[in-house]
């Protein structure tokens, strides 16, 4: 099991790239990947190390991508070379990059309806200039929304861990997850499309946290996870994240249809019509990302080696991401019990 990087860590990781009278500072609490603020002399950056599920290839796609958006005038980080030319650090403790920190700010949740719909357009925004981007893309997760795979690994979780302190718990809700995944529809295959990835909405950056600031977004960040995929996951991730009002730490989640329609509306407002198949797998899709990121943190509830845990607030990492899952459950459901509400909006949108 990785142990998180100290700040120590850091200030040893520093020395592959020219930065002089640094002050190296935690920054943020993201479940991946290890990130750091730099101040120096000559900017603000981000200091990471990147979680041993990404390739150092995968600097190569966001070399490409940001590359786009800038020449599309769309503000993005964009990677700082290391003392000898590369995209990041292949170091002894693992992989670290250094990226120019943008201004501003992000949420861990969303505060209105108008700041998710603000958001959503830029999402958009983002989609619409790298549409036309030819890079073959690298190092790209293979499976990470192969929802069967998800569903047969947390099984086998079941199974091999019977022993564990949350078996009981982690079986009955596994249950109800393989139990519910029958009932969904197949969405069969659909277009790729280049996409941010990991769309949740701390990965949002914003003006400023004042009442007018706040609804103005900068730019998205973390681009580890850009590449081709269906529209479909992308929003349903997006929604997931944004529409839960109580985040991914709680048992119980809060699904605000209105979030949903405003961000709809947002996205729809900087975004061509997708062809009918998308639109209405983008009314399942949500269903199906909240099915499988229940399915996944249950399964890391047992495994307790993947996902990143408070221990300000939970015992362990099982406890935690197994609050996580009966939270994505919980959200599930009532993602499930707006599914023709969604529907009308989707085909109104456009």
């Amino acid at each position: 099991m990785r142990t998180r990087a100290t700040l120590a860590d850091a200030e040893v990781a520093l020395a592959a790239w020219e930065l002089c009278d640094v002050r190296t500072t935690p920054l943020g609490d993201g479940l991946i990947n290890d990130t750091f603020a730099v101040d120096s002399d000559t900017g603000g950056f981000v200091l990471q190390r990147v979680h041993p599920v990404f390739t150092p290839g995968v600097h190569d796609n966001i070399a490409a991508v940001t590359a786009r958006l800038v020449e599309r005038g769309i503000p993005t980080p964009v990677l700082l070379a290391t003392r000898e030319g590369g995209l990041c650090a292949e170091l002894s403790d693992g992989v670290w990059r250094v990226m120019t920190r943008m201004p501003g700010l992000s949420f861990a949740a969303v505060g209105s309806p108008a700041q998710a719909r603000n958001a959503a357009a830029i999402l958009a925004r983002f989609h619409g200039a790298l549409a036309d981007l030819r890079h073959g893309f690298v190092g790209m997760r293979v499976g990470v929304h192969d929802t069967p795979a998800h569903l047969a690994a947390l099984a086998q979780a079941v199974s091999t861990h019977s022993g564990h302190r949350l078996h009981a718990e982690v079986a009955r809700l596994a249950a109800e997850i393989h139990a519910r995944a029958v009932t969904l529809p197949e969405l069969g295959s659909l277009p790729d499309r280049i996409l941010h990835g990991d769309p949740k909405f701390s990965n949002v950056l914003f003006a400023g946290p004042g009442p007018q600031s706040s609804l103005r977004p900068v730019c998205l960040v973390d681009l580890d996870t850009v590449g081709p995929g269906p529209l479909h996951l992308e929003l349903g991730d997006m929604w997931r994240s944004w529409c839960n009002l109580r985040g991914e730490d709680e048992r119980n989640a809060a699904f605000d249809l209105a979030v949903f329609e405003a961000s709809l509306a947002g996205y729809a407002s900087a975004c061509p019509a997708p062809t009918p198949t998308e639109c209405e797998a983008l009314t399942y899709g949500l269903e199906w990302i909240t099915l499988e990121l229940a399915a996944r943190f249950a399964a890391d509830a047992l495994h307790e080696r993947y996902f990143g845990w408070d221990p300000a607030r939970f015992a362990a990492r099982g406890e935690h991401n197994l609050v996580r899952a009966l939270g994505q459950w919980s959200l599930h459901g009532q993602v499930v019990a707006t599914r023709e509400e969604r529907r009308a909006a989707i085909r109104c949108a456009w």
